[in-house]
């Protein structure tokens, strides 16, 4: 079963090679998936980076793979597999769209 800030075994498929990339040297990293989850957690629970769970490993460790991802436009990239993919199997509507008025800015 799921936790509610992990990620479903189809959609750790659909991100896999671009959360863990062969490494060719160098230490072993962290298991992407966890630091992945960690990142998860912290966005959507709008806790301190400080406050991460010792179950994810340092927050410091986190942190920082969670920039290198997000410079690198690793999460844009998953977005773009995942509406690919929901696309496909007809479980987007292009017909309807919506603008979130708390994103458009009144003057």
């Amino acid at each position: 079963m799921t936790k509610r800030h992990e990620l479903s075994g189809a959609s750790r498929e659909l991100s896999r090679d671009l959360v863990s990339p062969e490494q060719k040297m160098g230490r072993r990293r962290s298991d992407a998936h966890l630091i992945l989850h960690a990142t998860l957690w912290i966005r959507c629970s709008g806790a301190a980076w400080r406050d991460l769970s010792e179950r994810f490993g340092p927050w410091s460790t986190v942190y920082q793979r969670f920039r290198d991802w997000r410079d690198d436009g690793m999460f844009d990239r998953i977005l773009e597999r995942l509406h690919i993919r929901l696309n496909r199997e007809g479980l987007i509507d292009l017909d309807t769209w919506m603008i979130d008025s708390t994103a458009v800015r009144a003057d």
